[in-house]
């Protein structure tokens, strides 16, 4: 198989992200939605609307997101919009909770663990998708990038729990570990179904690399320096890059993630979505500057 190109810059800054996105040679068509984190109110580490504003204005973009499945500020309509608004998103573009409406089934018949996916019901309204992604640890799934953005992150409240709980929203926080962490690929395998490969693009921003998500209100700092950024038309590539990045930096500060990555065994999503086929974990660098 050839390899997948992941373009990087250590540059993070509007202008690098732009340019990072057109070395990318594709051209997200129609209404185009941009997945990003809103970010869990007390957490300070999600991406900052100055830095993603440009962007969003080429693509002429709606920034997305879901509603969550845990309490906080964000797992009811009303407090998530609240939050949006708090932390700037709605200054910089028009913005959608996809699951305010509620939710849509998407098949996933090749999964694993879960065969449908919950996602939210204005996923209809779009055309292609940017996957706009922090990426950072996490307290269960190890790291978040862009498969679990596209999974966990475009799944309806409800859907959040059926994919954590592998098909089973009662087990949301006592399924089996390693179900949990496929049935992401699984319901990362459904939204591509959806909307096709050539209608979606992957940029990960590796910043503020916290052990925590944005999904948490009272994140660890983070302890190693900042890496850039990255981008592919491959999401399994891409999370395997910037994996791959954290552990060979020659930052001391890395330790706390790569613990928190491999205490999770993070990198399963990555093998499961590979043998979905859903990318290639053989990838080449490409340094744009």
């Amino acid at each position: 198989m050839t390899k997948s190109k992941v373009y990087f810059t250590k540059e993070i800054t509007s202008e690098s992200l732009i340019k990072i996105y057109e070395a990318l040679n594709t051209e997200l068509k129609g209404k185009v939605a941009v997945k990003i984190s809103t970010g869990e109110p007390g957490g300070h580490n999600f991406l900052d609307p100055s830095l993603i504003k440009p962007l969003i204005d080429k693509l002429q973009g709606t920034i997305v997101e879901c509603n969550t499945a845990y309490e906080g500020r964000r797992n009811t309509t009303e407090e998530h919009w609240k939050a949006i608004e708090e932390h700037g998103f709605t200054k910089i573009a028009p913005c959608d909770i996809m699951d305010e409406d509620g939710e849509i089934e998407l098949p996933a018949p090749n999964g694993k663990q879960i065969h449908k996916n919950y996602v939210g019901s204005h996923i209809k309204n779009y055309d292609s998708m940017l996957i706009l992604s922090h990426f950072k640890g996490h307290a269960m799934g190890g790291f978040g990038g862009a498969l679990k953005n596209m999974s966990i992150g475009i799944a309806s409240s409800h859907g959040k729990a059926y994919i954590h709980g592998a098909g089973v929203p009662e087990n949301i926080w006592t399924a089996d570990h390693d179900s949990f962490l496929e049935a992401m690929a699984d319901a990362d395998a459904s939204v591509i179904n959806y909307f096709k490969e050539e209608n979606l693009a992957y940029i990960n921003v590796a910043n503020k690399l916290s052990i925590d998500c944005d999904c948490d209100a009272n994140p660890h700092d983070p302890e190693m320096a900042d890496l850039g950024i990255y981008a592919s038309l491959d999401p399994v590539a891409l999370d395997q890059a910037c994996y791959d990045a954290v552990k060979n930096s020659p930052d001391p500060g890395k330790a706390s993630l790569i613990e928190r990555m491999d205490s999770r065994n993070a990198i399963h999503t990555v093998e499961q979505a590979y043998a979905e086929g859903l990318g290639n974990r053989e990838y080449e660098i490409v340094d744009i500057g």
